[in-house]
């Protein structure tokens, strides 16, 4: 049975994330601080900042997430592996990995499949994999879905935030191709709980947003 919006619990699904370029170690520690308090599923940051997210959160319940080929996906898949193991062995359990859009666009895929699949078999962690989907069309996210499921990604990640932000429509046809097989992260441009609840409902299993305690607030100003 599906949830009633007022039965949502946001905090369960969050990925607190801190992706600006000018983030700051004082910053990473805030962010992790806040995801501990308030129970988020992940901390996103930066490759540079995984260890010390790594030290703070360790035995807490919040997962160290971070970002490989970001934001544009177009390195080469040696560096993508090599940052992906790295980001590991820092303590990394979840890797969220742009995927080369080229590829898709030029229907190379093999190529993508391979460069998904050797991460997802090295590293052994969550890869969600970022579709960029503001970027493609519906075919080409099809495309692209079937190939990081059959690659043994966890997640299907519809944007970076860069290009564009995560929308209903996108979240709707990825759970209609997904058929809960994988789970389904909505992320860039949530900036309201009304906003978030919509992506719930509509099949996201997971929200990437460095929003996060805007959105609990504006749920705690509505039960007032």
């Amino acid at each position: 049975m599906a949830l009633a919006p007022e039965e949502i619990d946001l905090t369960a699904f969050i990925d607190h994330s801190l992706l600006t370029p000018t983030a700051t170690p004082e910053q990473v520690e805030q962010w992790c601080e806040e995801a501990d308090r308030f129970n988020f599923a992940a901390v996103c940051v930066y490759p540079t900042y995984v260890r010390q997210a790594a030290e703070i959160l360790h035995h807490k319940k919040p997962k160290v997430c971070t970002v490989i080929g970001f934001p544009t996906g177009a390195t080469t898949s040696a560096t993508k592996l090599y940052e992906a193991r790295e980001a590991v062995e820092n303590g990394a359990t979840e890797l969220d990995i742009v995927i080369n859009l080229g590829w898709i666009k030029t229907q190379k895929t093999n190529e993508l499949h391979r460069e998904i699949a050797e991460i997802c078999e090295e590293t052994g962690q969550t890869v969600k994999a970022i579709l960029e989907t503001a970027l493609l069309t519906d075919a080409e996210k099809k495309l692209a879905a079937e190939i990081c499921m059959e690659a043994g990604v966890a997640f299907l990640k519809t944007n970076t935030g860069w290009y564009g932000g995560a929308t209903v429509a996108d979240v709707r046809l990825l759970k209609e191709l997904t058929k809960e097989r994988v789970g389904i992260k909505a992320s860039g441009g949530i900036r309201t709980k009304e906003q978030a609840i919509e992506l719930i409902l509509a099949g996201a299993t997971r929200l990437g947003t460095s929003r996060s305690l805007d959105l609990l607030r504006q749920g705690a100003e509505e039960r007032r």
